[in-house]
């Protein structure tokens, strides 16, 4: 699958890779600070923004997208940066085609199994009436009981359109049913990435554990941790600057 792209500048490539029920343009701070020195590839994953929706999830899927959406722009090898489900989608590709990969940044998610209450979220999405009229306070609502954290519905409700035919722009039904690929991790393949990787953490956060170091090292044994102050899981959200600083620091000398 070819995948929709916001790209920005030119230089080395730079792609960046959103998480769950987010889109590319989640990422245009972080693509305007690089753009006057690097090709700065934002993607669409599959059922996200603008990109095709197909029922296969599984981040081996996910990994070929990317693949095919870099090669088909000239943009291999590149320096991924990915956040949640698409830090998982960027290891994949790490691990599918360690070549492709200059270097990976991978924000806030170990490659283990989670269970963070997606299927109750997207339950309660798929459940908003979305009927002519419906206002962005009413979805609000209807999402309230699920989704108490005001931020967070916000960040949902981006992906609905409003007026007389109310819908979702992602493919909702698709990620539903997907959810149990999306919380979880299969070995995208027998390899491990030696390159330059570092996993990015909220300090707030607590998807990463000391516990999971270890298995993060078996596949990628020069993996580095950095702790990002004051920011939860949405990392680069939370903290824009500091983030920002670290990814600076991941693409300062790539293509040098």
């Amino acid at each position: 699958m070819i995948l929709n792209a916001i790209v920005a500048g030119e230089g080395p490539p730079v792609v960046l890779l959103h998480g769950l029920f987010g889109a590319a343009r989640n990422w245009g701070a972080m693509q305007r600070a690089l753009a006057p020195r690097f090709r700065v590839i934002a993607l669409d994953m599959r059922n996200h923004g603008a990109s095709p929706h197909a029922p296969d999830m599984r981040y081996a899927t996910q990994a070929r997208d990317v693949l095919d959406t870099l090669d088909s722009l000239g943009a291999l090898p590149a320096a991924i940066v990915g956040h949640s489900m698409g830090g998982k989608a960027a290891m994949a590709v790490a691990l599918m085609r360690p070549e492709a990969v200059a270097r990976l940044l991978v924000s806030d998610i170990a490659p283990v199994v989670y269970q963070h209450g997606n299927t109750a979220i997207a339950a309660a999405m798929r459940a908003v009436p979305l009927e002519p009229g419906l206002t962005r306070a009413q979805a609000g609502v209807a999402l309230e009981a699920a989704v108490p954290d005001p931020g967070v519905r916000a960040f949902l409700l981006q992906n609905l359109t409003f007026g007389a035919a109310p819908a979702w722009r992602i493919g909702l039904a698709d990620i539903a049913a997907a959810i149990p690929d999306l919380e979880g991790w299969e070995d995208a393949a027998p390899n491990h990435y030696d390159g330059p990787a570092v996993f990015v953490t909220g300090a707030r956060s607590d998807y990463v554990l000391p516990e999971h170091r270890p298995g993060i090292r078996a596949l990628f044994p020069a993996a580095r941790f950095v702790a990002v102050k004051g920011a939860g899981h949405w990392v680069h959200a939370d903290n824009p600057a500091g983030f920002l600083s670290v990814l600076e620091a991941f693409v300062h000398d790539w293509g040098a």
